[in-house]
């Protein structure tokens, strides 16, 4: 039933429409929808950002940490090593 809009069906619905709140208040109207959907998209692409940033946050806490090979070489290089006295 509601499957196949077309353009006469949308022409009525638009005839219906200024009938009903006259020419001059449309584009305000337009204007208003516009930008409540303007700020429902940038409100979910901001949630979407935190959703990524606290997953991995989340994931980079549960992973353990690297530790770099040159301060591991320099600790270990500073060391005193034992050299048994037979030669």
């Amino acid at each position: 039933m509601f499957g196949k809009i077309g353009a006469p069906e949308i022409l009525l619905i638009l005839v219906v429409l200024v009938l009903l709140f006259g020419a001059k208040r449309l584009p305000g109207m337009a204007r208003s929808l516009g930008q409540s959907l303007r700020i429902l998209k940038s409100e979910t692409k901001a949630m979407r950002d935190r959703d990524t940033d606290e997953e991995d946050t989340a994931a980079a806490a549960s992973t353990p940490e690297i530790v770099e090979g040159t301060r591991l070489a320099a600790a270990t290089a500073s060391t005193p090593k034992i050299v048994s006295g037979s030669h």
